[in-house]
């Protein structure tokens, strides 16, 4: 089941092309982001959280909580976009191991980073998301992993 679960979070991630302001960054009543809400719901359970550790340790529930964050979280970026280094099986959750890049408004140049994400799984659907960007040992401590 471990690898479905691996499987599962990868289907989920956004292709290293794809600018995450652009996909977050739509108005609240645009009709296409109501769709893209609707269409990932499934993938989540009904009680689904999530948590950008780099922002708050509040959880946010829901695909909007989610979106929310991501909000949040994009605010500065003029463009964002994140590459997937390695996903480790932990069982009931999937350790996400990424690389980030974040361009500024006005700079001609992109930072970049590595980030973590910890997946967790039931049943087939996403329960939880805890995103990790100041250090990678305390998203290998959430996932019961070592580093």
């Amino acid at each position: 089941m471990s690898q479905e679960n691996v499987e599962i979070v990868r289907q989920l991630q956004p292709g290293p092309e794809v600018n995450l302001v652009e996909l977050f960054a739509r108005g609240e009543d645009d009709a296409e982001v109501e769709a893209v809400i609707a269409a990932a719901a499934p993938a989540f359970t009904d009680d689904f959280v999530c948590v950008f550790h780099s922002l708050s340790d509040e959880s946010r529930p829901g695909v909007r909580g989610l979106r929310e964050c991501w909000l949040d979280w994009l605010a500065p970026w003029e463009g964002y976009r994140t590459e997937i280094e390695e996903l480790i099986d932990a069982g009931d959750r999937v350790l996400a191991l990424v690389r980030d890049f974040g361009r500024l408004p006005g700079a001609d140049k992109e930072v970049d980073f590595r980030g973590c994400t910890v997946w967790t799984v039931r049943e087939g659907r996403i329960a939880r998301a805890e995103f990790f960007t100041a250090d990678r040992a305390d998203a290998f401590k959430a996932a019961g992993l070592q580093e």
